[in-house]
């Protein structure tokens, strides 16, 4: 009896890929696209509009630190949107936007018109990139979770192959025609891309992972949409939510900084601008790698172990960068910030999930964003003030390197919470 019910439920599995596996290389595009022009071509266009205006890098850092804080004021917005009207309506507004950002921005004629082009591209890439398709994969898995937002991730660094390419570019038709190029680009892909997205498995009569549905005799472990799930005002009345939060954004304001910084940083340690391009391509790599191994480890041991791990090896490597002096002394740095970084940017993400659930999920990563971007904007900021002040990078790199640490420790003190009346969400075995 128990071999024929066994065999009856595996015959009603669902034949073929599991379409969530679809939906994460769906938004592994999706990210890349938004954050290869947007996050990381920012250090191209920095050299660039340094050498056209003449602006100080505290004028330019002081642009990108503007359109970051997009993330501090509108996070919790897109977050709420995110869940109230799905991910694939976010996409499509979001790349609309960020199309008309950059045709904006092709036409900068000085600081004011720099600085609001900058803010409608930030708006666009918030809308339409990480956290709407990151949300959509926190959906359709539970216990595959860490790999499955490791791999969606992904998409961060795969933009930053966008970098050497934007720098050719940029060389051949200058930077008006890039960004003119780019924003037609997002206008047209807007609508076509976000007809493969969607918002969750129960919509479509699937479960997460792929699972079979609780009648069927499998997945009963896995709670059904909305059971379970904290909702974001209960999810900000627990430790773990502002642990989490202080750790990621500490261990992630590097990464804001040098997003803007490391292009003009390896560029002043004598690299060619495509060598410096070459560079962020080979942490790109390494990250990408790192990533998955961080979430296949994310799914079988204690994230928040692993997260302070990789915040180390992060941080380790930003204090390689002060001794940047050629192509050959940048590739430590390359490889251990790559190596850091890629490893723990999943695993916030997850332990998010793991510990509030899914239904409020975008709504919740999104009041994250108040600090997150917060930090995303001091540090830029921080970093380009210190260089005009002292003409170097060093003393900026070596306290965000301490920083970074201290963010990655406290993470260890975070503990599952329990949902109010008593109820767990014990969703996943990873922790």
């Amino acid at each position: 009896m128990e071999q024929s019910t066994t065999t009856s439920a595996s015959s009603r599995k669902p034949r073929g890929i599991f379409y969530g596996w679809w939906l994460v290389g769906v938004a592994m595009v999706t990210i890349a696209l938004s954050n290869g022009a947007a996050a990381h071509g920012l250090g191209v266009f920095f050299v660039a509009l340094e050498r056209h205006f003449g602006w100080s890098r505290t004028i330019l850092s002081g642009a990108f630190a503007l359109a970051r804080l997009e993330g501090t004021v509108m996070g919790p917005v897109e977050g709420y949107f995110t869940d109230r009207f799905g991910s694939r309506r976010m996409v499509l507004v979001g790349f609309a936007i960020l199309g008309l950002g950059f045709l904006m921005f092709s036409f900068t004629s000085g600081i004011l018109s720099f600085y609001l082009a900058f803010m409608v591209i930030a708006v666009g890439m918030g809308l339409g990139g990480f956290l709407p398709m990151i949300a959509a994969v926190n959906n359709w898995f539970v216990r595959r979770r860490s790999i499955a937002i490791a791999s969606a991730g992904m998409g961060n660094y795969m933009g930053g192959i966008m970098v050497p390419v934007l720098a050719l570019g940029i060389g051949l038709l200058g930077w008006r025609g890039i960004a003119f190029a780019l924003g037609l680009l997002f206008a047209v892909l807007a609508f076509p891309l976000t007809r493969l997205i969607r918002n969750r498995p129960e919509e479509y009569g699937q479960r997460p992972d792929g699972e079979l549905t609780p009648e069927d005799g499998s997945g009963a472990s896995i709670p059904a949409y909305g059971d379970g799930d904290f909702t974001a005002r209960q999810a900000m009345h627990t430790p773990a939510f502002w642990l989490i939060t202080f750790s990621h954004g500490l261990s992630a304001m590097v990464v804001g900084a040098l997003q803007v910084h490391s292009i003009p940083m390896l560029h002043d340690a004598g690299l060619s601008l495509e060598l410096a391009g070459t560079v962020v391509v080979v942490y790109t790599f390494v990250g990408m790698g790192s990533r998955i191994v961080g979430g296949y480890l994310g799914d079988r041991f204690s994230k928040t172990i692993i997260i302070f791990a990789f915040s180390t090896i992060q941080a380790f490597g930003v204090v390689a960068a002060v001794g940047i002096g050629s192509f050959a002394t940048a590739l430590p740095f390359a490889v251990m910030f790559g190596f850091g970084w890629g490893g723990r940017g999943a695993l916030f993400t997850a332990l998010r999930g793991d510990y509030f659930g899914r239904k409020a999920f975008a709504t919740i990563f999104g009041l994250s964003a108040f600090f997150l971007s917060g930090v995303s904007v001091i540090s830029p900021l921080f970093a380009g003030y210190l260089f005009d002040l002292q003409g170097s990078y060093r003393v900026p790199l070596l306290i965000l390197a301490a920083i970074n640490m201290f963010g990655g420790f406290i993470v260890l003190f975070s503990r599952k919470p329990i949902l109010p009346g008593g109820v767990g969400v014990d969703q996943t075995k990873s922790m």
